[in-house]
């Protein structure tokens, strides 16, 4: 098995390494023990492709069977720092060793202060900010709207179509992504009012693209005479929609929703759970569109892996009373030693200059590749956040789900693990440190699981 070797400077090749080897298609016989058990005592969820990880290093996954895999898929999003990034490891190993819980909620200690004081430095906006950790992104969400709620004393909400906010009764609430997310839940949180979200790809028929924000802004306007009133408390949105496809909207959306917000005295909450910690080039998304949220939803890439999230609120908007909202594991002490580290190694290491570089690689790529394949209706995204839609007719734009499909089978059997979104999209997500070759074996491989297909 080959070594991998940590470069101390992004400017460096970050990790060097082959090509993909695939020494038995997945899954083989040792990753389909595990499949096998893993189907008869976990509960159905989303798998996705029969990869099962043993070990990793940047964006390369070994398998139970000796493959070595491309991962574009950052566990979702989340290992930004690439898998096991020893900055990282180590940070964890040296907390674990001295207290791994001792309830933050409840009681003190420095790792958690200090980490709320970074992230008050990193996050948009130079007011005072308040932080309550939690443990994961639909949390976040949850903790975003008892903020909202507390402050307000209002309960009606606007969400967007497309949107994914989490899977709890009250993140779920917001989520529109996919009907059987929400299939069979109901009553979840009464409140929330969806409204369309500007695709450029797919604009409601008759809307020309550059009168998109236009055309949805005067659509939440119109709610305030016929649903709203002045009950209005908050707007939920992703800067870019994630589980919904990889949607970027106008870049003059954003400041037209927040200016929305402003004139209606609403709260504004940007989820950044999948965009946040450099995805995108920044790092924070909402920086692409020179926006200061009211409220900041984090997670995934937070924490490299371990299990962390927070919300980051203006600090006039704190409960200001105990007991209003508070938890078990939030800011746990190992997490945020991990967090701590995850920010360190992004900005000492230059991963947002580096996911810059490597996303222009990788778009450039997409296109050249849409010119070739008609399969390809769509390549969008910002930084590493990028997807590419597949559709049967690029006239009619029908979803070509099945290909889509079909492609993610055939890269992982080349060595490329991917992710789906959206109706038929495929996010292509690699951790910060990826390197020009392995965008280039990436590129190659998605070529040729194309070709099978088509």
């Amino acid at each position: 098995m080959e070594t991998l070797l940590w470069a101390t400077d992004i400017s460096e090749s970050v990790i060097f390494m082959r090509a993909p080897e695939i020494v038995s298609i997945p899954p083989g016989s040792e990753s389909q023990k595990v499949i096998d058990k893993d189907t008869k005592y976990l509960a159905t969820s989303t798998k996705t492709s029969p990869i099962v990880g043993v070990r990793g290093e940047g964006a390369v996954v070994w398998d139970a069977d000796g493959n070595t895999l491309l991962d574009f898929t950052s566990g979702i999003g989340v290992t930004n720092t690439g898998h096991c990034h020893p900055k990282v490891v180590k940070a964890v190993q040296d907390q674990a060793g001295k207290l791994v819980h001792f309830a933050g909620t409840d009681f003190y200690y420095s790792q958690q202060a200090d980490l709320a004081e970074k992230l008050s430095g990193v996050t948009p906006g130079d007011h005072d900010k308040k932080v309550f950790f939690t443990n994961s992104g639909a949390e976040s969400v949850e903790a975003a709207v008892k903020v909202s709620k507390w402050n307000k004393n209002k309960h009606q909400f606007i969400a967007f179509r497309g949107g994914f906010h989490g899977r709890t009764l009250g993140a779920l609430a917001f989520t529109a992504s996919k009907y059987v997310q929400k299939e069979r839940f109901f009553p979840w949180m009464p409140g929330v009012i969806h409204v369309p979200y500007p695709n450029p790809y797919r604009p409601p028929v008759g809307v020309a693209v550059e009168d998109l924000t236009e055309h949805c802004i005067a659509h939440i306007e119109s709610l305030f005479d016929t649903m709203l009133g002045d009950q209005g408390c908050a707007i939920v949105a992703e800067p870019v929609q994630g589980e919904g496809g990889y949607i970027v909207p106008p870049m003059d959306f954003y400041p037209a929703l927040k200016k929305l917000a402003e004139d209606h005295d609403l709260i504004f909450i940007d989820d950044e759970v999948q965009a946040g910690f450099g995805r995108t080039g920044k790092m924070f998304a909402t920086e692409h569109f020179n926006v200061v949220p009211d409220i900041i939803t984090i997670a995934k890439g937070m924490g490299s892996g371990m299990p962390i999230g927070a919300a980051v609120f203006r600090a006039d908007l704190d409960f200001g009373v105990e007991g209003a909202h508070s938890n078990t594991y939030g800011g746990n002490l190992v997490a945020c030693a991990s967090a701590s580290a995850t920010i360190d190694v992004i900005q000492e290491e230059n991963l947002l200059g580096n996911c810059v570089e490597r996303g222009v690689q990788l778009k450039e790529g997409f296109l050249e590749l849409q010119e070739k394949y008609d399969l390809i209706g769509d390549v969008r995204g910002l930084g590493l956040m990028l997807a590419t839609e597949f559709v049967k007719d690029r006239k009619t734009k029908e979803f070509a789900i099945k290909e889509r499909n079909a492609i993610c089978e055939e890269a992982y059997k080349m060595g490329l693990i991917l992710l789906p979104c959206g109706r038929s999209a495929i996010r292509y997500i690699p951790a910060l440190v990826v390197t020009d070759e392995q965008i280039k074996t990436a590129l190659d491989i998605m070529e040729k699981a194309i070709q099978k297909v088509v």
